[in-house]
């Protein structure tokens, strides 16, 4: 049987994102190859000035952000949040650390995307690592250097990542996230397509949610016959 496909969509400064990586590491132990994990990118931080004193104008700009953040943190014991988040280091966008990853996606394309594999492994690592180096130690991942400083260590090949930034692929596969999240109407990160775009869960989705709509797909593989999930 083909492996059950899942498009993971989020954006890399969002905070549901960043908690949810431990159920979506947890499912892909559980289920290894038999699902297929494609990682995609929304655009929710894409202009963090704009959106962060528009949204929290009336809530108190960035500190009211800084506060919101960490009482969401609070909730969860696997994630660390810097005190100073979005005080001390504010990012212009989400944009260039998604263009940085798509690079990297596409470095490993050769060996195949799947979370089943090596290369896909390495993907969500160095996906988790960019998250705990703004969230947990309060760095700008929209900058070059701290995306390399992140990357390095995992084993990437920067100079091929460079490459494909200067090529325009990375470009050309972020604008292809970015246009299919608007076409499957993607609300925001993280979220989860399953079942040819039959199901989506979306936000602060628990990890028995996300294995229910796996089980139901694997117990109904046709995908002409309608999933009760």
């Amino acid at each position: 049987m083909n492996p059950i496909e899942i498009k993971y969509f989020s954006d890399v400064l969002c905070i549901w994102a960043y908690a949810s990586q431990a159920r979506l590491e947890a499912i892909e132990k559980k289920y290894g190859d038999a699902i297929r994990m494609e990682y995609r990118f929304c655009s929710v931080f894409g202009d963090t000035d704009r959106k962060i004193t528009s949204t929290w104008k009336d809530r108190g700009g960035y500190d009211g952000f800084n506060a919101h953040l960490r009482e969401v943190g609070k909730r969860f014991g696997h994630i660390e949040i810097h005190p100073e988040i979005w005080q001390r280091t504010c990012p212009a966008t989400s944009a260039s650390a998604h263009l940085f990853m798509k690079s990297v996606q596409r470095s490993m394309h050769g060996a195949a995307e799947t979370n089943g594999n090596s290369s896909g492994h390495v993907f969500g690592q160095v996906l988790d690592a960019m998250r705990m180096a703004f969230f947990r130690d309060c760095l700008d991942i929209g900058r070059w250097d701290v995306q390399c400083q992140v990357a390095e260590p995992l084993g990437i090949d920067l100079a091929a990542i460079e490459q494909c930034i200067h090529s325009g692929f990375a470009f050309a596969s972020l604008a292809v996230d970015y246009q299919d999240a608007e076409k499957m109407g993607i609300e925001g990160s993280p979220s989860f397509v399953l079942n040819e775009g039959r199901q989506k869960l979306y936000g602060n989705v628990g990890f028995h949610l996300i294995d229910a709509n796996i089980q139901e797909l694997l117990r109904s593989p046709d995908p002409n016959e309608a999933s009760w999930c």
